[in-house]
């Protein structure tokens, strides 16, 4: 099942286990079962502390649980967890056998301290990216408190099961039956939503912090940079994130991030974390910033009530999937509706889907999805496609992709339940049609995160932050960076360059102020 490569670094990981697990599988005659069998041989091969037993009695199969001997287990994979998810099955395995675990000890003691039954279901796709922090992050739970148990179940495997629960959208999260979640979510923040008092805690926590001398509002690629070139001027930096990696974390491909020829999106932001862990910052992540109050120190309202002070600010609070706004977009997401071909894309296999956009987001997701889907209708606004000329090509090249220009979506339709078509207008004709689909991925371009700096910060009518070339807004003290501002061309080395420009411009401005008159 493993090439000899993968088993040499497999092997390696698995001295690390303390204590013996046991891997019990629950078999059918299907080719996904036997394909489990083989990689439950080759890992029982590369450690005497790894058992395996076929009497399984899990009503999925086929299927695989991960426990420790003489215990029941509380981790299991409906599926074969390759791909993507390959990392989620390692883990387990450490963590199941005593390796200690890479997450804060407050986290932890959190988990352990949860009361109550979890029951927790993970619908994933191997090709979704977003699907194993959530997959891992449960696992982790389950290994840590005993009242929690986790299943991965492959939406592709269990196609069925995906189909009664019509479910449309990955991960999608079931907590004893009933819908939890769905899309990326850290550890954070899944145990903060079962812990309800973690909010008020937070707040009186964060409330106590002393003023900083620079607080980056933002985590994705300008904020980290920011914070890092604040940190190393040896001045007290603050980084307040509502997500760390922001929108990069949904980014698959990036092959132009210069000097490093292909990497993604998640394996970007680890490394940026990494970097800012490095130095000396104040990360307070999952905190939404609300208001924004200059004065001789600038205040920083957070959702939960608490208020941060310091001599200086940057913004860096990125941009998120522009919507369409037409009726039904909002009855229909997750039903259908979805905005990242590369998670969702294997849950509409053989169906019938439209691309939005004919830039190189909606075009790369088309030449995506073609392989997996039945047929593609992709609708631009303007008079041609918008793509690189090698992108375009490759979509012509595709028979089962038909792309329509000068059209406007007016209306998503559904049966109450999931789409089943869209509606828009020919722009050279006026005349109204309707396509019949299943799904519908939207890539139509981003929308910059300052709705709450409204009447505070200058902003452009299209809700930029407006900057000079120093990354000063029209607030003294003020800085911003990255696809939120004025800045042309939203790319993430340009923006990792803002970040520094303005922590540069922010130190500055602090030195300035400081001296005596």
């Amino acid at each position: 099942m493993l090439d000899a490569n993968i088993k040499t670094q497999l092997k390696a990981y698995l001295e690390k286990l303390r204590t013996p697990i046991e891997l019990v599988a629950s078999l059918d005659d299907s080719a996904a079962a036997q394909e489990i069998r083989g990689l439950l041989s080759d890992i029982a091969g590369l450690s005497d502390k790894v058992g395996v037993r076929e009497d399984g009695v899990a009503a999925r199969r086929p299927s695989f649980a991960v426990g420790r001997p003489g215990e029941a287990a509380r981790i299991s994979f409906a599926g074969l967890p390759m791909g993507h998810e390959f990392t989620s099955l390692i883990l387990a395995l450490l963590q199941t056998g005593g390796h200690p675990p890479k997450v804060d000890a407050d986290v932890i003691e959190q988990i352990r301290g949860l009361p109550g039954e979890f029951r927790f279901e993970t619908y994933i796709s191997l090709s979704c990216h977003n699907c194993p922090d959530v997959v891992q992050a449960l696992n982790l739970m389950a290994v840590l408190n005993p009242g929690v148990s986790h299943t991965m179940i492959d939406g592709g495997l269990f196609q069925a099961e995906v189909e009664r629960l019509q479910i449309m959208a990955v991960p999608t999260v079931y907590l004893n039956g009933e819908e939890f979640g769905a899309g990326r979510m850290s550890i954070e923040e899944i145990v903060a939503k079962l812990d309800t008092g973690a909010a008020a805690r937070d707040a009186a926590k964060l409330g106590a912090r002393e003023a900083f001398d620079v607080l980056v509002v933002g985590g994705g690629p300008a904020g980290a940079a920011a914070a890092i070139y604040a940190a190393r001027k040896g001045i007290r930096t603050g980084l307040l994130a509502e997500r760390f990696g922001g929108q990069v974390m949904d980014t698959l491909a990036i092959e132009n991030f210069i000097s490093v020829k292909a990497t993604d999106g998640p394996k970007l932001v680890a490394g940026l974390e990494e970097h800012v862990r490095d130095y000396d910052v104040d990360i307070m992540n999952l905190q939404r910033a609300t208001q924004l109050k200059a004065g001789d120190l600038v205040e920083v309202t957070l959702e939960n009530g608490a208020v941060l002070k310091s001599k200086s600010v940057i913004l860096a609070t990125g941009a998120r999937w522009r919507e369409m706004n037409v009726p039904g977009e909002k009855e229909y997401r997750g039903k259908g509706v979805a905005y990242c071909p590369h998670c969702d894309g294997p849950l509409f296999k053989g169906k019938r889907v439209a691309v939005i956009g004919g830039g190189n987001s909606g075009v790369e997701a088309a030449i995506d999805l073609a392989g997996i889907v039945g047929h593609i209708t992709l609708l631009e606004f303007d008079s041609k496609l918008r793509a690189d000329a090698v992108l375009q090509r490759k979509l012509a090249s595709l028979p089962n992709v038909e792309a329509h220009t000068m059209a406007l979506t007016t209306e998503v339709t559904g049966d109450g339940n999931k789409v089943n078509g869209l509606i828009y207008k020919d722009r050279n004709t006026d005349q109204i049609r309707r396509v019949d689909v299943e799904g519908i991925f939207v890539q139509i371009g981003l929308l910059p995160n300052t709705d709450w700096l409204k009447g505070t910060v200058n902003l452009t009518k299209f809700g930029e932050i407006a900057i000079d070339a120093k990354g000063q807004t029209s607030v003294p003290g003020v800085f911003a960076a990255g696809d939120c501002t004025t800045v042309p061309y939203k790319q993430i080395v340009i923006a990792m360059g803002a970040g520094a420009t303005a922590a540069l411009s922010a130190f500055d401005h602090l030195i300035r102020t400081s001296a005596p008159a």
